[in-house]
C-alpha cells in the first residue's frame, strides 16, 4: 500500500497568516467586506493555477477543492484548472443536499470525459445548520446523513449504464441515467465522526477521511469504520487531512509555527472558538477538544500541532518539524492503514514546495511512494537548487497580510 499525496486549493483566498485569508473575509455575510484585506491573495484563476501547476510538478496526485458559501464553486474552478494541467486530479468537494443526485452523476461523468479521467469526489454532508440553511437545506444533522446515504446509492445506480429507479425517504428517481457513465468511475471520499456518519461510509464510499487527530485516535476511527464495512461485505480505504510545516531543521519549523501563533490576538482566538463551538459536527468538536481553546501544550502528539485549530474550522492540526520528522509521522499514520494524505499549508504555494522538495524525497527513499521518475527529473539545477524554486522556497513570514 503506497502513500497517495494530495494538496489543497485555497479557493477562499490564501495568505501568510492563519486568519483573514478568505476573499470574503466574513464568509460573505456583510457585503461591505467583499474586498480582500491587505496581503491576502485573492483566489483568482491565475493564482490557483500557480498552485495547481506546482502541485502537479512536485508530484502530488490531486488537489482538494473545498465547498461552502465562503469560497468559489469547486466544480467550475477545477474544470477551469483542468485545462491548464495535464496529470493532476481534482478532489471536488460538494454537498449532497443542494444538488440532485442524478445531476451530480451527470456532472461527474462530463467532468471525467473533459478532464480525461481526473475527477475524485469528496462528499460533504455538512455539520453547520446555519450554513446549510443558506443553501436552503433545513434538515437536522442525522437526517442529512440519511439523505447522503440515499444520494450515494442513486449516484452509483445512475452510473451503472442502465435506467435506474429508486424510492427512498429523500429521493424518488424513475429511470435515472447519464448519456455515458464516467470512465473510470470517480473514487468517492467522505468524512464524518458521528454515529450517523459511520454506516454511510461503510455502505457507500471508497475512502474514509479523518481530520488530523493523534495516531491512537485515528486508529480507533479506522477500526470502527473497518468493522462497519466488513459487516456490509465491503472494504474501505483511509485518508487523513492535515496541514504541514516542514523545514530543513526542527528549529526553523517550530520558529515558523510560533510566528503564526504570535500573529493571533486573544480576541481573534476567542471569537473563532465561540463560533466553532456552535458546530453540530462531531469531528469539529473533536478538533476543539485537542486544544481546548488554549495556547498551552499545542503539540498534542509528537510533531502534531493544534495551533491551526485555534482559528480555523475543519482540519485544525499540522505536522511540524524537519522534513525527516514529518516523514516519520506520515509513516506512522501509514502503518495504521492511512493511504491518502490530503495536505495544505500557509501560503499554499510556498508550502507545496517546502513539502514537495523536502518531505517527498524522504518518503520516496523509504519506499512509501510508487516507483517512478522524480517529478522534477530533468529540471536543471540553479545554485544547487531545482530551477522550480530558484533560491529555495520562501520562508513563511507572519504579520504581512
Amino acid at each position: 500500500m503506497s502513500v497517495h499525496l494530495h494538496w489543497f486549493l485555497p479557493t477562499g483566498g490564501d495568505g501568510r497568516t492563519l486568519v483573514d485569508r478568505h476573499a470574503y473575509t466574513d464568509g460573505g455575510v456583510r457585503r461591505e467586506r467583499i474586498t480582500p484585506v491587505s496581503g491576502v491573495r485573492a483566489p483568482d484563476v491565475e493564482y490557483l493555477a500557480q498552485i495547481a501547476k506546482a502541485a502537479e510538478q512536485l508530484g502530488f496526485e490531486a488537489v482538494l477543492t473545498p465547498t461552502g458559501t465562503w469560497c468559489e464553486d469547486a466544480w467550475l474552478t477545477t474544470m477551469a484548472l483542468s485545462q491548464v494541467t495535464e496529470r493532476l486530479k481534482f478532489l471536488v468537494a460538494f454537498r449532497p443536499g443542494v444538488i440532485s443526485p442524478v445531476l451530480a452523476a451527470q456532472m461527474a461523468a462530463t467532468f471525467q470525459r473533459v478532464s480525461r479521467g481526473r475527477l475524485l469526489l469528496n462528499v460533504v454532508t455538512g455539520g453547520d445548520s446555519t450554513e446549510q440553511k443558506r443553501f436552503g437545506d433545513h434538515l437536522g444533522h442525522d437526517q442529512r446523513y440519511a439523505r447522503t446515504d440515499e444520494f450515494l446509492q442513486v449516484v452509483r445506480g445512475v452510473w451503472s449504464g442502465r435506467p435506474f429507479d429508486f424510492r427512498g425517504e429523500h429521493y424518488q428517481v424513475e429511470g435515472g441515467l447519464t448519456a455515458l457513465p464516467p470512465d473510470p468511475l470517480p473514487e468517492i471520499f467522505f468524512g464524518g465522526s458521528s454515529s450517523a456518519a459511520g454506516p454511510v461510509a461503510a455502505r457507500n464510499v471508497d475512502v474514509y477521511l479523518t481530520w488530523g487527530e493523534p495516531p491512537e485516535q485515528v486508529k480507533q476511527k479506522i477500526d470502527w469504520i473497518r468493522g462497519l464495512a466488513e459487516r456490509e461485505g465491503r472494504s474501505v480505504r483511509f485518508g487523513i487531512r492535515l496541514h504541514t510545516l516542514s523545514r530543513d531543521t526542527p528549529k526553523e519549523a517550530w520558529a515558523t509555527a510560533n510566528r503564526l501563533l504570535d500573529d493571533l490576538d486573544p480576541d481573534t482566538v476567542a471569537a473563532a472558538q465561540q463560533a466553532l463551538g456552535k458546530s453540530e459536527s462531531v469531528g469539529q468538536q473533536r478538533m476543539l477538544a485537542l486544544h481546548g481553546g488554549s495556547r498551552d501544550k499545542l503539540e498534542i502528539s509528537p510533531n502534531l500541532w493544534a495551533g491551526v485549530g485555534l482559528v480555523r474550522g475543519g482540519a485544525g492540526t499540522a505536522l511540524v518539524g524537519s522534513h525527516a520528522e514529518v516523514a516519520d509521522r506520515i509513516e506512522e499514520y501509514h502503518a495504521l492503514g492511512v493511504e491518502h494524505f490530503v495536505l495544505s499549508g500557509y501560503p499554499h504555494l510556498e508550502e507545496a514546495y517546502w513539502f514537495g522538495e523536502g518531505v517527498r524525497p524522504e518518503l520516496a527513499a523509504r519506499g512509501l511512494l510508487d516507483a517512478g521518475p522524480s517529478p522534477l527529473a530533468g529540471v536543471p539545477a540553479a545554485n544547487g537548487r531545482p530551477a522550480s524554486a530558484p533560491g529555495g522556497a520562501p520562508l513563511l513570514v507572519a504579520g504581512g497580510r
